[in-house]
C-alpha cells in the first residue's frame, strides 16, 4: 500500500489525476494546499504527493515551483496529464441548486450530472508531478524528462544565455523554463528548467555538469517518464555513443597513445 498526499479537497482534478496511477488498496490523503501535500511527504506521513505544476491555460503553479526549488529537497518521480473538463452537478434538497466541478465530484458527493464538458476552454490540460523524498534515480525509459533549478550567482548580461548554451551545444531540448525569485532580495532569480532526456543520458549529464560550473547552485529535481511518451530528438553528434567515443579519444590523447 502506498500513501499518497494530494491537493484536496476530495473530488478535485488532482484526485482524478491521482486515481489514474494509484491502486484501490492505496491510501489517498487530501491536503488543504500544495505546501501541506509536500510537507506530508517530508514528515513521512505520505510516501508520495501529487500536485499540479502547470496548466495549458493558466500557466505555472508558482507554489509548486517554489517548494521544489527552495523548500526542503524533494524530487519528481513521475508526471500525469489530465484534461480539464467541468460538469454541471445537482442534488435535490441541497443548500445550493447546482455546482460546477470536476466530473469526479459527482461520485464523491453523490450528485447527479446534468451536463458534461461545459468549460469555455476546450483542450485545457493540467500537468501534475508525483513527488517523493530523494532516493535512487529511476532507470531511463527512452521518453524521459529531467527537471532542475539553476541559481545564478549574480544577475548580469547574458546570464540566461549562458544557461541555455550549456544545453544547446549538447543538443538537449528544453520543454519548460520559468524564472522565479529566490526570496533573498529584489532582483535575485533562479530558473526552473525541464529538459528532454534522463540524467543518465551522456548529453544530459554533461549539460548538468556544465551548468554546475557556471551557476552558484543547481538543484536536481528528478528524471522521470514523460506522460506523453515523446522521445528526445537526437542527432549522431548528440547520441550517447558520440559522447562516449569523445571521452575515449581524450583519454587516449592524455595517455600519449597513438590515435
Amino acid at each position: 500500500m502506498t500513501r499518497y498526499a494530494y491537493l484536496g479537497p476530495a473530488g478535485t482534478f488532482t484526485e482524478a489525476a491521482l486515481r489514474t496511477i494509484s491502486q484501490s488498496s492505496d491510501e489517498l490523503l487530501p491536503c488543504s494546499n500544495v505546501t501541506a501535500a509536500l510537507d506530508a511527504v517530508r514528515s513521512g506521513n505520505a510516501d508520495r504527493a501529487l500536485v499540479p505544476i502547470e496548466n495549458s491555460v493558466e500557466g505555472v503553479v508558482a507554489r509548486t515551483l517554489d517548494e521544489l526549488a527552495i523548500g526542503e529537497p524533494l524530487v519528481i518521480y513521475g508526471e500525469v496529464t489530465l484534461p480539464v473538463t467541468f460538469s454541471l452537478l445537482v442534488s435535490p434538497g441541497n443548500e445550493f441548486d447546482a455546482a460546477i466541478a470536476a466530473p469526479i465530484a459527482a461520485e464523491t458527493y453523490s450528485l447527479a450530472t446534468v451536463a458534461l464538458n461545459i468549460g469555455d476552454n476546450d483542450g485545457a490540460v493540467t500537468r501534475f508531478v508525483l513527488v517523493g523524498k530523494p532516493g535512487s534515480v529511476p532507470s531511463p525509459t527512452g521518453h524521459d524528462r529531467t527537471s532542475l533549478a539553476a541559481f545564478i550567482g549574480a544577475d548580469h548580461a547574458g546570464a540566461l544565455l549562458e544557461v541555455l548554451t550549456e544545453f544547446s551545444v549538447r543538443g538537449v531540448n528544453l520543454t519548460f523554463i520559468q524564472s522565479r525569485p529566490t526570496g533573498r532580495e529584489l532582483g535575485h532569480y533562479h530558473f526552473i528548467i525541464d529538459a528532454e532526456g534522463h540524467i543518465n543520458d551522456e548529453r544530459v549529464g554533461d549539460a548538468l555538469m556544465g551548468l554546475r560550473r557556471i551557476c552558484e547552485d543547481v538543484r536536481y529535481l528528478g528524471s522521470y517518464p514523460r506522460a506523453d511518451k515523446v522521445a528526445p530528438t537526437t542527432t549522431s553528434a548528440t547520441a550517447d555513443s558520440s559522447f562516449i567515443e569523445a571521452d575515449s579519444w581524450l583519454a587516449a590523447v592524455r595517455a600519449g597513445k597513438k590515435i
